[in-house]
């Protein structure tokens, strides 16, 4: 391990040495996941400095992963949510969501409305999961959003 720790490392060093420690071994998202009794996108989130792990977690997938266990405290610092840093993402995977909101974003609000009312839906109190459909046309990418409403409020 490089002498640099998570003590005098960035959250986005750390983020990248658990990278490289679960690819060299050869470990999936739900592999790590299951480790810290977690869902695999919320883990993913977490080593993406997106979510807070408790000691525990952090602590078991460091030892998991085989590095320097003080790694383990960037997992557990309060996140900076919002990971994006250009207006319009570039990465083609990133850029699919985001085109799929500029197209269907205004649907997507008004159905929501038509169904619920005015409001919004969380992104705090929310889950996402990512699946694989198999198709004999092209396998298929199934992604649930899965947030409460939480309705404007009138004064």
């Amino acid at each position: 391990m490089n002498t640099l720790t998570a003590k005098t490392m960035s959250k986005e060093m750390a983020t990248e040495a658990i990278l490289l420690a679960k690819r060299d071994k050869g470990l999936t998202f739900e592999d790590l996941s299951a480790a810290i009794n977690r869902h695999p996108v919320w883990t993913a989130s977490a080593i993406m400095g997106q979510s807070q792990m408790s000691t525990e977690e952090a602590d078991k997938l460091v030892e998991i992963l085989e590095l320097d266990p003080s790694i383990s405290s960037s997992l557990q610092e309060f996140p900076m949510k919002g990971s994006l840093k250009e207006t319009v993402p570039t990465d083609p995977l990133i850029y699919r969501f985001y085109e799929v909101l500029q197209v269907y974003g205004t649907t997507i609000k008004s159905m929501i409305h038509e169904k619920f009312g005015d409001g919004i839906m969380s992104a705090i109190d929310f889950t996402l999961d990512i699946e694989k459909k198999e198709d004999p046309k092209g396998d298929r990418v199934v992604v649930t959003l899965d947030g409460k409403f939480l309705p404007y409020k009138k004064w």
